[in-house]
């Protein structure tokens, strides 16, 4: 009677061991899972911050386009500004040349006694001669013209074209950068409470407080993945 009291004992007494070696594996393994949780979202935040700095070198790269793009419409303008005050010259000196032909017919008569022939001669070269300057002066507003119309204003164009479609694409990648500068600064808020529930559960503790922070943990990854995929669905 005495050897089974002792045995019963002895039995009590090992199920008693392994019952407490199944509690320290148990804590184990929840402490390892939490690592690994915290290890992922250490290389999420890793992940975010390259996202973010591509973007802000995208966005770097766009706003040196835009301003090249400025510089090169302000150099368009002012080859056009040039463009316009050579025709204006051009048609001031047509201008004074009808005034000093007009003066020249005017004072024709009074000097036809003297000079008569002399002057026919004078009036025949300076015709020829206004001709001929007529004729180049429309040839070079003439050209002056199509080179406006087939080269700069396609030009323009173009330029205005591509200001218009590159500053939709800079206002999306501002939206981009402030939701994951979010999802960083909410990733950044649970890290804290991740290793806050560590030193408790390195803490001795019963086993349903450790269950209940484990279930907490869970939880707030399961919310930060889908505030995560809500931004990716967004987005796409």
């Amino acid at each position: 009677m005495h050897s089974m009291q002792c045995l019963c004992s002895n039995l009590l007494l090992l199920l008693l061991l392994l019952l407490l070696l199944l509690l320290l594996l148990l804590l184990l393994l929840l402490l390892l899972l939490l690592l690994l949780l915290l290890l992922l979202l250490l290389l999420q935040l890793l992940l975010l911050l390259l996202l973010l700095l591509l973007l802000l070198l995208l966005q770097l790269l766009l706003l040196l386009l835009l301003l090249l793009l400025l510089l090169l419409l302000l150099l368009l303008l002012l080859l056009l500004l040039l463009l316009l005050l050579l025709l204006l010259l051009l048609l001031l000196l047509l201008l004074l040349w009808l005034v000093l032909l007009q003066l020249l017919l005017l004072l024709l008569p009074l000097l036809l006694m003297l000079l008569l022939l002399l002057l026919l001669l004078l009036l025949l070269l300076l015709l020829l001669l206004l001709l001929l300057l007529l004729l180049l002066l429309l040839l070079i507003i003439i050209i002056i013209i199509i080179i406006i119309k087939i080269l700069l204003l396609p030009l323009l164009l173009l330029l205005l074209l591509l200001l218009l479609l590159l500053l939709p694409l800079l206002l999306l990648l501002l939206l981009l950068q402030l939701l994951l500068l979010l999802h960083l600064l909410l990733l950044l808020l649970l890290l804290p409470l991740l290793l806050l529930l560590l030193l408790l559960l390195l803490l001795p503790q019963q086993l349903l407080l450790l269950l209940l922070l484990l279930l907490l943990l869970l939880l707030l990854l399961v919310l930060q993945r889908l505030l995560h995929c809500y931004c990716y669905y967004y987005y796409s």
